[in-house]
């Protein structure tokens, strides 16, 4: 699993690997600190699910997980401080797929990621629709 970290905090991603190897999941983390270098990253690496943050200096989430709204389908996981329903609603809307709360237990984030992923892998093995051959008179 290949996960981008969106957070101005450098400690973040550093706190995710370590949860993440507790739970011994596998997983490949980059971290950027401003939200338009994760859009950069974003289109360079298309990761498995982006985890954003949405207070942040120069580009907030919201804005952030918009513009990568405009170009790409990675499923996105607000991971915030803000726990108003009206920032939630506001994030779900600006095009995140999933919103958890700081702090978050272990076994909470790994199974939202896995869901996730498991939403992701199932939308991309679904069999494509076929058109049937045309009837013969």
């Amino acid at each position: 699993m290949h996960l981008l970290v969106i957070d101005d905090d450098p400690t973040t991603a550093d706190l995710l690997k370590a949860i993440l190897q507790t739970m011994n999941v596998v997983a490949d983390i980059d971290q950027v600190t401003s939200g338009s270098e994760g859009i950069q990253k974003v289109q360079e690496q298309q990761p498995d699910v982006v985890i954003l943050d949405l207070v942040m200096p120069e580009m907030d989430g919201w804005k952030v997980c918009q513009e990568i709204r405009s170009f790409s389908n990675v499923p996105i996981l607000i991971l915030s401080a803000l726990d108003q329903p009206g920032h939630v609603a506001a994030a779900l809307d600006a095009g995140a797929d999933d919103y958890l709360i700081k702090p978050v237990s272990a076994s909470i984030l790994v199974a939202h990621l896995h869901t996730l992923l498991r939403r992701t892998l199932k939308a991309n093995t679904q069999p494509l629709a076929m058109t049937p051959p045309p009837l013969r008179p």
